[in-house]
């Protein structure tokens, strides 16, 4: 089989994909867009995806996918990942597509806006208001989350794992104003970042994020 081209890395989102095709042994190329250098705006990549987002995901058959979570729930499915995803006709499916898309549709945005308040304001005034609004607004829906995992863990899905997990802890790991204080605030998020950690395949990718964001924050804090 042709191995899977992925476009990502560094802070992007590609680590979710990059995380299920180590977990599942699938060959794959890993092509690095330098998205802090705005690669990702060029020419070259908007010829991958006119979009200008990572990750971007091309298949032995030619096909260009992207959106992580999408590209993680096509690689599980399609090659029959059942320690990472229900099957169909599974009713834990159906439970662990909610809190993905959940995620993916009401957290995610809150961290953009969170990380990139300027391209959400007009005026620099503004823009420690609107970040404000945005961490508060990530805390809120995290705080849903962490009920769940409280109630219902340490998994997504109870003590089943799932790319829930994969999804939560890389998000997880990017932090707020420091890597730490999601799971420092959230003890049920930071279980389920840990036990990614823990995970031989997928662990060592999440600790390579976690020591760069370290290192970006460093370099750029992020003030409130």
């Amino acid at each position: 089989m042709q191995p899977y081209i992925l476009y990502g890395g560094t802070f992007s989102r590609a680590l979710g994909p990059q995380m299920v095709l180590e977990e599942g042994a699938i060959p794959y190329e890993l092509r690095v867009v330098d998205m802090e250098a705005g690669e990702h705006f060029k020419e070259a990549f908007r010829k991958i995806n006119p979009a200008g987002f990572t990750p971007a995901l091309i298949t032995p058959e030619g096909h260009v996918l992207h959106e992580a979570a999408a590209i993680m729930v096509y690689l599980a499915d399609h090659h029959g990942l059942a320690d990472l995803i229900p099957a169909p006709g599974d009713p834990q499916r159906g439970l662990m597509l909610t809190k993905l898309w959940y995620y993916t549709n009401d957290v995610q945005p809150a961290f953009k806006r969170f990380g990139y308040t300027q391209r959400y304001t007009l005026r620099d005034e503004d823009i420690p208001a609107m970040r404000a609004k945005a961490r508060a607004a990530i805390c809120e829906r995290l705080q849903l989350l962490e009920d769940w995992l409280t109630q219902n863990g340490p998994w997504h899905l109870g003590e089943r794992f799932s790319l829930a997990d994969l999804h939560l802890a890389l998000w997880a790991s990017y932090g707020l104003e420091n890597i730490g204080d999601i799971v420092e605030t959230f003890p049920a998020i930071g279980r389920v970042r840990d036990g990614v950690l823990a995970r031989p395949k997928s662990g060592p990718l999440l600790q390579g994020l976690i020591d760069y964001m370290v290192e970006r924050r460093r370099r750029r804090p992020l003030a409130v």
